[in-house]
């Protein structure tokens, strides 16, 4: 495997004293899990960062391989971190991501969606601007592997928005986590939380 692309970094685990295995989505090749030699030093940590966009270079001798990766930053969430609903909601979409697509298996419309619900986190004034490109991001991963995604409702309407994001939560438990969606759910059900306070507030 030879790959040069932009990609969506989802999670990084560590692995050895400063490496990491990184998952990231890319439009052509779809999930790519690559080992990152220095992953967790100086240099690299502020790229190895869940929601970063990357240009990946991605080398491996056989399809049996893990491959190795080199990484450029091209756009960093990290600015967004420090707020505690964008962080959130960038944490949620990228484990949920990181966790349930399938590897080497191109998904362009879920890449080009995924891009441009990060991009409305870190850009829109507020949450009421990105909660619904939210749901839609769920209910066409639902979609695309296959379980269906329901009516996508009016963004303006937040009440209905929240309503949709409460009632997708069975179908990603039951059909997307299954048997493991203990620490990928916690951060739903954190997300949800802080989004039921906006909610409150009118």
């Amino acid at each position: 495997m030879q790959l040069r692309a932009p990609a969506i970094l989802l999670s990084a685990r560590p692995h050895g004293e400063t490496a990491v295995i990184a998952r990231m989505l890319t439009e052509a090749e779809g999930m790519v899990a690559a080992y990152i030699a220095g992953g967790r030093g100086r240099v690299l940590r502020p790229v190895v960062i869940p929601g970063n966009l990357v240009a990946a270079d991605i080398r491996s001798k056989s399809d049996t391989q893990l491959p190795f990766a080199s990484l450029e930053l091209v756009q960093s969430r990290g600015p967004w971190l420090s707020e505690p609903l964008p962080a959130a909601a960038i944490s949620w979409v990228c484990a949920l991501s990181a966790t349930v697509m399938p590897e080497r298996n191109p998904y362009p419309g879920l890449y080009s969606a995924l891009s441009a619900l990060l991009d409305a986190i870190c850009n829109a004034p507020s949450a009421r601007g990105w909660a619904g490109a939210l749901v839609a991001y769920e209910m066409l991963l639902l979609r695309e592997l296959g379980y269906g995604g329901g009516a996508r409702p009016d963004s303006a309407d937040f009440a209905a928005v929240m309503a949709a994001f409460e009632g997708l939560a069975q179908p990603i438990e039951h059909y997307l986590l299954a048997d493991r969606k203990g620490d990928v759910m916690a951060a739903r059900t954190l997300l949800g939380a802080r989004l039921a306070r906006i909610s409150d507030q009118g």
